[in-house]
């Protein structure tokens, strides 16, 4: 780390402004050229090849993008902790949400997982086809969507959610919501809880594309402890969430360059 933040610091403003861009454009690209290819393969592959390289497409193309990132120096995120779950079957994942960045972050470790998704997106003809191949859950209807998540859970998928709903705008955390909860419980799996720790403001609510933040862009993920939900939902939601609330860290931002 000591490296990339000489290598971060070494660029003068103005390029590093271009290069942040060049990688956000860069990562846009490769999501059009992958939906292209979905778009091919969905009708062609059986719905469960599908899934599998559906899901796995996704998320070699965002560690590819971590890759790229990281070796410019300017963005870097240390997301080892979750290897040990790569391949757990069964698995809600739920963390907290302070960058736009966070489904890259979990989603590029995590081969195995599904997303839920604005309806409007995946039925979009650039965006969707990758999230279709992927069966990414839909969330249209709030019944349908729990059905379509018990039942990638009990195939053996897992599924990542950011129970705040939006990005994080009141320090630690905003309110859950309980959906997730739900999903576990009648599915029959655990809670797994994830932080994901950064002190740039960068992608965070209210933080525009253009804006170039404190440089290096530092994120690292934390495995936290695993809940079972109990009979009342209500309960095992606020357990979570006051949980949640105490680990998140919230160091002080470091100022603009």
């Amino acid at each position: 780390m000591r490296t990339e933040r000489l290598v971060a610091r070494a660029w003068p403003l103005p390029l590093a402004w271009l290069m942040l861009q060049l990688l956000l454009l860069g990562l846009g690209l490769m999501s059009l050229a992958w939906n292209l290819v979905a778009l091919v393969l969905h009708p062609l592959l059986p719905r469960t090849l599908g899934l599998r390289v559906g899901r796995a497409g996704i998320s070699r193309g965002y560690r590819l993008f971590w890759a790229v990132a990281r070796a410019s120096g300017l963005l870097h995120m240390d997301a080892r902790a979750l290897r040990p779950l790569a391949d757990e079957r069964g698995l809600v994942i739920v963390a907290n949400h302070p960058s736009l960045l966070d489904a890259l972050m979990l989603v590029a470790q995590l081969p195995r997982s599904a997303c839920v998704m604005k309806a409007s997106l995946r039925r979009n003809p650039l965006l969707g086809p990758g999230a279709r191949l992927a069966r990414y859950i839909r969330n249209d209807s709030a019944r349908q969507m729990v059905q379509l998540a018990i039942d990638d859970l009990r195939s053996g998928g897992q599924l990542v959610m950011f129970p705040e709903g939006t990005r994080t705008t009141r320090a630690p955390i905003n309110p859950f919501q309980g959906g997730f909860v739900l999903i576990a419980k009648r599915a029959g799996v655990p809670v797994q809880t994830v932080f994901i720790d950064t002190t740039s403001p960068y992608l965070g609510k209210g933080w525009p594309l253009w804006r170039l933040p404190p440089l290096p862009i530092e994120f690292a993920v934390r495995l936290g402890r695993r809940f079972e939900p109990g009979p009342d939902l209500a309960v095992s939601l606020q357990e979570i969430e006051r949980y949640m609330a105490a680990g998140v860290r919230t160091p002080p931002r470091r100022a603009d360059p």
